[in-house]
Formats: structure tokens, C-alpha cells, sequence
């Protein structure tokens, strides 16, 4: 079955990836995620509703990049109304090659008050022509639809106002009975929207899969603006998330946003990517004119539209053609008559938008490999409680970078341990303690290869499935005089000799939220005084996010726990308000009186040009020091470049906060220890006071 442009889909993928012990399973019939594709339906001509002539829907993609397939690679026209749909997409689809229409479903000039009823009782209402015209797949593939611009539901004017709650729930209902995909609602008209915010959160409690998409112009307030009554001193972020809090964050409540041709700060802009963005409707009057007469964007627009593009949200043309010129030039280029140019007077608005999405580079490998796991959430790995399937094993073990670090952190510990003129005589004694299926095994053995240093290697594994791959392994490599293979939980080993050089992979997103620290300190008592642990040290970071989608995931579960429970995510559709801070560092091997549990105040402030934002969460990750200047990490300004292993971890809040302009976020977060389980608890205690989430860790801990 083919995939409309506006129905939501994605298939799931296996476990192992990203540090994940498996998918987190999403409630059933709870559908959060979206691709666009277009039909392959036909629907009739202009010249009969009824006919069986047809006219093929032309499928015109943007372009391709490899493995993208998102909706973001097509693109819309906002269209006027007509009660002849059949034309209205045979011109705008076939004939101009856009993918779907936002068509108002009824005529602007109606009004509930001034319909007479008959003496049934009954009007017919002025909709754009019956269900009949279009097939179901028609409706559902190619038209969202428009709801009446004049509705003013917070007007002062009682009439007014009445007509725009009757006039708004009839065309949803409508549109519903279509079973459209989503349905453009006008822009609040006032600084006050609370009853037109209450109509929708009405109507949103019936709806079953259709979304509703509310245009919000893209601007804010320029502090240096002289007039204090001027429209831009108006935050349209503001008026969205008054919306969106009035209707408690619904999942099918978007955003489609009107992009103007004057834009806000980059810092302003990146706000949004963190929110549920569906659409983003470009004005023609946004385009300038290049020296040949073709319409074009300044630097900023295309930032923008690539940003889009990047974030899976779909581009809508809207207005008069400013290029009349361009547009005949172009159809003829493209083998149009040019009695065919004149039909559709934005396709070169089309045909540039095309441009932007085709110029852009592909995206690497590992981006193409990671796109099914984008802000996805995922259960961290459990790892002392459960052993890893062989899946996982055969997912990390694929990661070259991380075992490249690896290998040269260890090069440069066995040059430090071995001088040249002892390479003959002396054997080092390095212990790989969670051995896995032996990748690390495989990177030490290469290092005293590439030093020319003797090594004698213990392999600690407490998963007996891996020791039998092990086993496999040594005979394979001719390996058995070199390892020995221990089968046993590092914590309760006796070793037989102590190891110069102690190699582990024990590292969470978040670094020591797999018990690193716990684990090294029951390996560290077979290390020698003077030995050397890889990694040395590592440290937490934080970063506070805005977060939609992750949010309306975790709320949808409707209950405490997932609030308070840290997930793996491959974090893309996210606005990260101000750069991570350090959290947590632990270093190896550790003074023996030194606690594990730990307690770090954070403050970060959100800058001046970002304007008001929405907290929805924490992006957690880490940064180790291997070996002196060998580091393996995820923090954004130093993530180690090609590696995969390690998605990011999300704190999620209960209640998102929201922060204003140059104000300060202050978090609190703790590291807390007990006997059999080791937990995080977190809180907000300013601009505004967050419950502490997780006391106890009730909700989530990671077992000892």
C-alpha cells in the first residue's frame, strides 16, 4: 500500500544500538512518528467529477539524498477555494508537479448566523464540493485542509465569535469525515487565545489520527525596536506555546510556520527545531530576484529552508507569482509549451525550492545508518543485571573508531610501561575486564603488535554465552598462549598476579550510569600501584533541550514512571538552548575512600537572542579520557568523529519549564548509591521549582 504525503509511519528497528538494551515499547495504537510519501492514485479530470477519465498525479519529489525518505522531500501550494476539487489538483499536481494542495473546504463567505434554515430545519453548508468528487486515497494522499481565515474565536464581537466555534467544529467534522491527514488552523488573532484554545482542545479529545496544524508567523521581538506598540515586538514562540500549554501538549496539535521575509535571530530560529514543526509556508514575497529574473533567497532563507529539510518539515509555496518573466523561461527550459507555462504561475518557486534540496550534501554513511533511530526512545542497558544477546555484541563490535581509540591508548600506555631496550625482556600484564566477544582483546593484541611489546592478556567476562565465542575466538587466532579466558564477574575474580595495564569498555551515554565506577572498583585491587587503567577518568555533561516530540512520547504513557526514567535517543528534532556543563568525573584507579554517589548544582543561561524557550528535558553525555591525549566521547563540541556505540541519554521533566530571555536555569542533579542498586535523582529549582524526579529511584535504577 503506498504511503500518503501526510500519514505517519515508520518501521521499528532491532535492538543494539546506541546503547540500548532493547526498543522502548510505545503504547499500543500510539502512532508518534511521520513520513511523507505521495501516492500513486489518480483522480479525475476538470472536465467531469464523475468521469472515468483520469489524469495521473505526477510524483515530483524534491530530490533524492541517499537514504533519505522523508516527507521533507516534497513540497505544497496553498491554494483558494473552489468547488471543482478535481481541477484544483489536477493543476496544482499534475500540471505543476506540487505534491499536495492546502485547499479551504469552505466558501469565505460563509456564516452560520446569516444561513436560513429550511423548513426541515436543514441547510446544505457551502463545502467544496461533495465527498464523492475525490476517492477516499484522493482526500487522504493530497489535500490537508484549510480552515476559514475570517474565524476570530476570541473576538470581542459576540456574533462573531459564536460563528467562528460553529464555523470551526463544521469544518473539522468535515474534513474528518474526509479523513484528511491534517488541517491548517488561522493564526490566534489577538495576544489572548484562551477560548480559541479551548475549542480546539475540545475537538482534539475526539480526533482519532488527523492532525491539526496551527499557523504561527515566524517572528520576535526586536529589542531595539523604537515602537513599543509595533507588531514585532510580539514573540510568535510566545503565542505558540500559550496555545499548546492551554491544549496540554497534545501530540496532533503542530506547528505550521508562515516564514516572512525578514527573519529573527539564528539562535531565535533554532527554538522551533525542538518543536513539532510540520510545515513551513513559504510566501512568495519572502523571494527576491536574481540577474536573471528567477526567484531566489537570501543566505538566511536558504539556512532556514535547509535547516527544514534537515528536520523532516515540509515546505508550502503561498501567494502571487512576483516572477512572471522567470516562469515562462523556466517551463520552457523544461519542455513546456509555452501556452502550458501560463497554466500554474508558481512553479518556479517550486522548481527553486527543488534546487535548495538537491544541492544539498548526501548525508554520511553513519547519519543514513542512524535516520530509523531519530528520537527514538530507547531503554538504557541493564548491564550487570542482564547479558548482552549477540545482536548487541555484533552492533558495538562494528564500531571501528571506538576500537581504533582503544588500540592507541593502548600503544601509548605499553610505550610508557616498556622502554625500548626492555621490549625482549619484559611482558606486560593487561586485563581486558568485560571482554565481550573479544574486540578489545583483538585491539590490545594489535598495539603490543604495532610497539613490539610482549603481552600475556586475562579476558574477564561474566556473560557465559560471550566466554564460548570466546573460547571460539582464541583457537581461531591462535591466541593460546598469549589470553586466558576467565569466566567470572571482575567484582568477585582472585586474580593470580595483578595487571599492569586494566582495559575496560564500561561506559553509558551518560558514562557512569552502567556502574563503570562500580565495577573498576572491584577490578582495581588486582591493578598494580603504578599500573594503568583505560579509560583514566570520564565525565558526565548536561545540556538543557527543547524537546517536543521526546516529551509527547514519554506523556503519552500517562503515568509517573516514564517521567522518571532516563531513556537512550538518538536526540535530532531538538532546540539545545545553551552549550552542555560538566556533571559528574570519576577517575581510575580511585582513592578507596572515595565515594561513587554524587551531587552537582548546574546553572545555565539561555541567551539574550533566543527568546522565551520550553524545558522539556536534559541531553546527557560523556566524555572519557582513555589515555593521557586519547579521548573517546559523545559531548557535542568534542564527540569523537565516526562512532556510534553511544546515543545521547534524555532526563525528561514532568512539566516542562519554561525560561525567558537571559534568565537562569538552575538544576540540580544527584548520583545515589545503595546497597543493590545505584539511581539518578533531578530537579529545576529555578526560574520556577520542579518536584525532585525519581527519589528512591523509584521509577528507574540500574541494579549492582
Amino acid at each position: 500500500m503506498q504511503k500518503s504525503p501526510l500519514v505517519e509511519s515508520k518501521t521499528l528497528n532491532p535492538s543494539g544500538f546506541g546503547r540500548c538494551r532493547s526498543l522502548y515499547k510505545t503504547p499500543h495504537g500510539v502512532n508518534y512518528t511521520h513520513t511523507l510519501s505521495l501516492s500513486d492514485t489518480h483522480f479525475p479530470s476538470s472536465s467531469s467529477s464523475s468521469s472515468s477519465s483520469t489524469v495521473a498525479a505526477a510524483k515530483m519529489p524534491l530530490g533524492e539524498r541517499g537514504g533519505d525518505k522523508t516527507e521533507s522531500r516534497y513540497c505544497g501550494v496553498e491554494t483558494q477555494f473552489s468547488d471543482d476539487m478535481p481541477h484544483v489538483l489536477a493543476f496544482n499536481l499534475s500540471s505543476a508537479g506540487f505534491d499536495f494542495v492546502i485547499a479551504p473546504l469552505m466558501d469565505p463567505a460563509y456564516r452560520p448566523s446569516l444561513v436560513q434554515n429550511d423548513s426541515l430545519g436543514s441547510s446544505v453548508l457551502p463545502f467544496a464540493g461533495s465527498d464523492l468528487v475525490l476517492s477516499p486515497s484522493q482526500w487522504s494522499s493530497h489535500v490537508v485542509g484549510k480552515i476559514s481565515s475570517w474565524i476570530d474565536l476570541d473576538s470581542e464581537d459576540e456574533t462573531l465569535r459564536i460563528d467562528s466555534e460553529i464555523s470551526l467544529k463544521q469544518e473539522i467534522s468535515w474534513a474528518s469525515h474526509l479523513s484528511l491527514q491534517a488541517c491548517l488552523l488561522p493564526s490566534p488573532k489577538g495576544t489572548t487565545c484562551a477560548n480559541y484554545a479551548r475549542c480546539v482542545n475540545q475537538i482534539l479529545q475526539g480526533l482519532t489520527n488527523m492532525q491539526l496544524w496551527l499557523r504561527i508567523p515566524l517572528v520576535k521581538r526586536d529589542d531595539d525596536s523604537m515602537d513599543a506598540n509595533s507588531d514585532a515586538l510580539v514573540d510568535s514562540w510566545e503565542m505558540w506555546n500559550s496555545f499548546r500549554l492551554l491544549c496540554e501538549h497534545h501530540s496532533q496539535l503542530s506547528v505550521a510556520l508562515d516564514i516572512l521575509n525578514t527573519l529573527p535571530s539564528e539562535n531565535s530560529l533554532s527554538r522551533w527545531f525542538g518543536e513539532s514543526v510540520r510545515a513551513g509556508i513559504l510566501n512568495t514575497d519572502s523571494f527576491l530576484t536574481n540577474a536573471r529574473g528567477y526567484p531566489c533567497l537570501s543566505k538566511r532563507h536558504q539556512k532556514l529552508i535547509t535547516g527544514f529539510f534537515n528536520h523532516s518539515i515540509q515546505i508550502i509555496i503561498s501567494g502571487n507569482s512576483n516572477h512572471p518573466k522567470a516562469r515562462v523561461v523556466a517551463d520552457v527550459s523544461h519542455n513546456h509549451s509555452v501556452a502550458d507555462s501560463q497554466r500554474h504561475p508558481l512553479r518556479p518557486y517550486l522548481d527553486y525550492v527543488g534546487y535548495l534540496y538537491q544541492k544539498m550534501d548526501p548525508l554520511p554513511d553513519q547519519e543514513r545508518f542512524e535516520l530509523g533511530y531519530r528520537d527514538f526512545l530507547q531503554s538504557p542497558l541493564q548491564p550487570l543485571m542482564d547479558n548482552l544477546e549477540a545482536q548487541t555484541y555484533e552492533t558495538f563490535e562494528k564500531d571501528a573508531m571506538k576500537y581504533i581509540q582503544y588500540q592507541r591508548a593502548v600503544c601509548k600506555a605499553l610505550l610508557d610501561r616498556v622502554p625500548d631496550e626492555e621490549t625482549s625482556v619484559k611482558t606486560t600484564v593487561l586485563m581486558v575486564v568485560g571482554a565481550g566477544r573479544g574486540p578489545l582483546v583483538r585491539a590490545s593484541l594489535q598495539a603490543a603488535e604495532e610497539t613490539g611489546r610482549k603481552l600475556k592478556v586475562y579476558a574477564v567476562e561474566k556473560n557465559p554465552n560471550a566466554i564460548v565465542t570466546l573460547h571460539a575466538l582464541i583457537k581461531l587466532e591462535g591466541w593460546e598462549d598469549i589470553v586466558t579466558i576467565v569466566s567470572s564477574d571482575m567484582r568477585c575474580w582472585n586474580a593470580p598476579e595483578e595487571a599492569d595495564i586494566l582495559v575496560s569498555e564500561l561506559l553509558g551515554s551518560f558514562g557512569d550510569n552502567e556502574l563503570s565506577p562500580e565495577c573498576l572498583d572491584g577490578a582495581q585491587r588486582f591493578l598494580k600501584q603504578d599500573g594503568i587503567s583505560i579509560p583514566s577518568s570520564y565525565t558526565s555533561f548536561l545540556q538543557p533541550v527543547t524537546a517536543s516530540k521526546l516529551y509527547n512520547d514519554v506523556k503519552a504513557h500517562k503515568d509517573l514512571k516514564h517521567f522518571e526514567t532516563a531513556y537512550v535517543v538518538k536526540i535530532h528534532n531538538a532546540a539545545r538552548l545553551a552549550p552542555s556543563q560538566p556533571v559528574f568525573t570519576f577517575s581510575h584507579p580511585k582513592p578507596a575512600e572515595e565515594s561513587n554517589q554524587r551531587y552537582k548544582k548546574l546553572q545555565f543561561v539561555i541567551p539574550n537572542d533566543t527568546g522565551s524557550a520550553l524545558v522539556h528535558g536534559f541531553a546527557g553525555y560523556f566524555d572519557a579520557t582513555l589515555y593521557k591525549d586519547v579521548h573517546l566521547g559523545i559531548e557535542p563540541s568534542t564527540a569523537t568523529p565516526n562512532m556510534f556505540s553511544w546515543f545521547a541519554i534524555f532526563f525528561p521533566l514532568r512539566s516542562p519549564i519554561c525560561v525567558s530571555p537571559d534568565s537562569t536555569l538552575e538544576v540540580n542533579f544527584w548520583r545515589c548509591c545503595g546497597p543493590k542498586k545505584v539511581w539518578y535523582e533531578w530537579c529545576v529549582t529555578s526560574p520556577a521549582a520542579s518536584p525532585i524526579h525519581n527519589s528512591n529511584g523509584r521509577s528507574y535504577w540500574v541494579g549492582l
